[in-house]
């Protein structure tokens, strides 16, 4: 039996980008493909198999711990992006000032998508949905820098729309204008006082 289940929620793919260098900063550089493999995007700084724990994982683990990397990609949708352009006083938002490495549009409260939900593209090429990508500090430096006094707003105006984490379980490549199918776990929701 079949442990994901094909919905028929689609999505097109509106940007692609990579982080080339971290410690330069968060700014993503548009591609019109983006090459993935089980390190994950070609040419992004957040690939790897594994990476350093940060923040978000405090509780399990002391900064800097060697983990698998589950964090290889930062997908947003045009949807919340929108959103998080109206909270900020801007008609667009660009993905690139959020180190975005996938924008996709058709999938309504992307950032709320199951984790371990997929996103198949047309080539076969598959990423695995880790968790939602919880806003931070760092795009407002991006923003900050070329449009002074907005660069603040965006963690606020980000919050539960930040889109989500994901890494790469079958390689291939992703272009603009492809189609994404989301399949999602067959699962009940998690009830902690079942016995």
């Amino acid at each position: 039996m079949p442990a994901l289940i094909p919905t028929d929620h689609y999505a097109t793919i509106t940007w692609l980008g990579v982080v080339p260098d971290r410690a330069a900063g968060l700014k993503a550089e548009p591609r019109e493909t983006l090459t993935v493999g089980f390190a994950g995007p070609e040419g992004e700084d957040h690939g790897g198999l594994t990476r350093p724990s940060c923040s978000r994982v405090l509780s399990q683990y002391p900064r800097d711990t060697v983990i698998r990397n589950t964090r290889q990609l930062c997908v947003m949708s045009v949807e919340e992006l929108a959103t998080i352009a109206a909270a900020m006083g801007l008609e667009t938002l660009d993905p690139s000032y959020m180190g975005a490495t996938m924008v996709i549009e058709g999938i309504s409260d992307l950032t709320h998508v199951p984790p371990s939900s997929r996103l198949q593209g047309t080539s076969g090429a598959t990423i695995v949905v880790d968790m939602e990508n919880r806003p931070c500090m760092l795009p407002a430096r991006e923003i900050e820098a070329d449009m002074p006094g907005v660069g603040q707003k965006v963690k606020a105006a980000a919050k539960g729309r930040r889109g989500i984490t994901a890494w790469v379980e079958r390689e291939g490549v992703f272009a603009l204008g492809e189609r994404l199918r989301l399949h999602v776990p067959d699962q009940r929701a998690w009830t902690p006082t079942m016995i």
